[in-house]
């Protein structure tokens, strides 16, 4: 009788939250937050529902650890160097990047906006915000000023691509831009002066420089109304 020879077991690496929570952020960017189910996660695991739930309690805590997990991500963008100016603007835009790459991590702001990952940013914009030397009284304006343009413009351009790609998926940006841009040259010019006017504006605009123009506006201000002597132009 012939001996078969036994195949090699294949080792796998075991299963950890941080297997877990990585594997729930491919889930969610390829099916977003309606398919991340614990069964289709435990199938890309290659386990049991039940095994992930030693790991991890809930789907809120799950969708919780993947946004933290892409924040601190984007919160390590930049040089650690910087001055707190540039520090910001990287800042503000390593969120936009992470928002732009995981359209469903702006949803999950807007839904807990004191939970871990919006506290990441907001403290640290607070730090930035103190090294630039806005007075302490004036500090959480000023962040709350910086954290609201970047979550907003960021969700609002993430869920404006969800709508492109369900509306339009055979279409790709500048087809679409150049189309809103024609519809608004169309406009009525008594009633739409301003959104006419702008209109090629809109067909050729980068977003990242745009997101990052109004951040220099933000900035700007904070300087010109709390300078280095940290009071107010009369």
């Amino acid at each position: 009788m012939a001996i078969r020879a036994r195949r090699p077991e294949r080792r796998e690496e075991p299963l950890s939250r941080e297997r877990i929570v990585e594997a729930a952020i491919e889930l969610l960017d390829t099916a977003g937050e309606r398919g991340l189910t614990f069964r289709a996660l435990a199938e890309r695991l290659a386990t049991g529902p039940g095994a992930l739930y030693w790991h991890i309690a809930g789907k809120d805590e799950l969708l919780d650890a993947a946004t933290d997990a892409v924040v601190v991500g984007a919160l390590t963008a930049g040089p650690a160097d910087a001055a707190p100016r540039e520090a910001t603007r990287a800042l503000a835009l390593g969120v936009f990047d992470a928002v732009e790459a995981h359209p469903w991590v702006g949803a999950q702001f807007a839904r807990g906006p004191w939970r871990s990952p919006m506290l990441r940013v907001f403290e640290r914009l607070g730090r930035q915000v103190r090294a630039i030397g806005v007075p302490e009284a004036a500090q959480f304006t000023a962040v709350s000023a910086l954290l609201n343009y970047i979550l907003g413009v960021a969700g609002q351009n993430a869920a404006n691509a969800r709508a492109h790609q369900e509306r339009r998926p055979d279409t790709g940006r500048a087809q679409f831009l150049g189309a809103v841009s024609a519809s608004w040259a169309e406009l009525d010019p008594d009633a739409y002066a301003f959104t006419r006017n702008v209109a090629e504006q809109l067909r050729d605009h980068d977003d990242r420089e745009e997101f990052l123009a109004g951040i220099d506006f933000i900035l700007t201000g904070i300087a010109v109304r709390h300078g280095p002597s940290g009071t107010a132009p009369s």
